[in-house]
């Protein structure tokens, strides 16, 4: 499907399901709503799935990998060689989102979506969706063609598709690509409309410097390319990144098959910004797993208007929040169907005076 076909195909979340499934949350052997956001959490989940019991079995993170020319300005703390690095990495089952995965039931689908140097699939697994050998620099020009944004979020779409029909029942997204909170920050100040020093944080770690000098890529970027901020593909074009696009288009994928996306932290918060300004249908359809210590995460989860589920002072990217907070869903799916209601158990519920 194109991205036009795959965003009519996005239908409004089923209130009957998530009416039963309230329903039974209020029945449960506890004070209704004393289990807070788990509970908020398996009601979206059953308008999602449509069915009032939702049920996650087949879990899986598409981590997306990138490069950016934007680099060559010192946004970075770490050298670009640091992207194939941890992709393969990936590959091997050694990085930190391996082992969340692991440790919640997860698979790993790692994509590469425009690393600047050339992968050895180590492991016969990588997905090459390649856009480009890195985006150019977004400093001095556009940081794509539109045509290649526009491959990257089909890409996205393809790679949800193909995960859904193999059975697929949440999508956790995660990323890779040295400097990309540079993009993301771009992305993020241009459709909030905000200053970039309120926004751009100090990513991998980089000194005070290094921080000015992000800032300063930023507004250039932004003075230069002037994107338009509710048009989703002009800002991915001229301001963003290979793997952001991708995963903005696992998002309309996943949205138009009726399955939830675990968003993970700042470079997933930009994709999702992307997705919702091309299709702001598929906005329920998204869960946030966590703030990210970056500084501008809070305010785009805001606008989004997505509420965390975690605040662990995470800032790997990756997909590790993801991972999280996939567990916190399973976890909120297995409360409403695992539970004893009043009746079932014998239990008196709560009097009415």
């Amino acid at each position: 499907m194109n991205i036009t076909e795959t965003i009519n195909q996005i239908q409004p979340l089923d209130q009957v399901s998530m009416q039963a499934s309230r329903e039974r949350q209020d029945q449960l052997t506890k004070p209704a709503g004393s289990l807070g956001r788990l509970e908020e959490l398996s009601i979206q989940l059953a308008g999602i799935q449509g069915k009032a019991l939702p049920t996650l079995k087949e879990k899986v993170i598409i981590t997306m990998a990138g490069d950016h020319g934007v680099v060559a300005e010192g946004v970075s703390a770490y050298p670009q060689e640091v992207t194939p690095q941890m992709v393969l990495n990936f590959l091997r089952g050694g990085a930190a989102i391996n082992a969340l995965a692991r440790h919640v039931g997860a698979r790993v689908v790692v994509v590469d979506m425009g690393i600047a140097a050339e992968i050895e699939d180590v492991s016969g697994i990588l997905i090459r969706r390649r856009v480009g050998s890195g985006t150019m620099n977004l400093t001095q020009g556009p940081a794509m063609k539109r045509e290649q944004a526009e491959e990257s979020i089909q890409s996205g779409i393809e790679i949800a598709l193909t995960e859904i029909s193999r059975g697929a029942d949440i999508l956790g997204t995660g990323d890779m690509g040295i400097g990309n909170t540079t993009p993301s920050a771009a992305i993020a100040a241009c459709i909030l409309g905000h200053d970039p020093e309120i926004i751009v944080g100090r990513g991998t770690g980089v000194d005070d410097d290094g921080l000015a000098r992000k800032v300063n890529a930023v507004k250039r970027g932004l003075k230069i390319n002037k994107p338009k901020s509710e048009d989703g593909l002009d800002v991915l074009a001229k301001v963003g990144g290979f793997e952001i696009g991708g995963l903005a288009g696992v998002m309309l994928g996943a949205a138009s098959k009726r399955t939830p996306v675990m968003v993970d932290g700042f470079i997933s918060t930009a994709a999702a910004m992307i997705a919702v300004t091309i299709a702001p249908e598929c906005r329920p359809y998204l869960i946030s797993a966590h703030r990210s210590k970056e500084k501008g995460h809070a305010l785009m989860l805001e606008w989004l208007g997505l509420k965390p589920l975690l605040d662990f002072d995470l800032r790997l990217g990756e997909g590790t929040g993801a991972a999280l907070g996939i567990s916190m869903a399973e976890a909120a799916c297995k409360v409403l169907s695992e539970m004893a209601t009043f009746g079932e158990a014998g239990v008196s519920g709560k009097e009415n005076k």
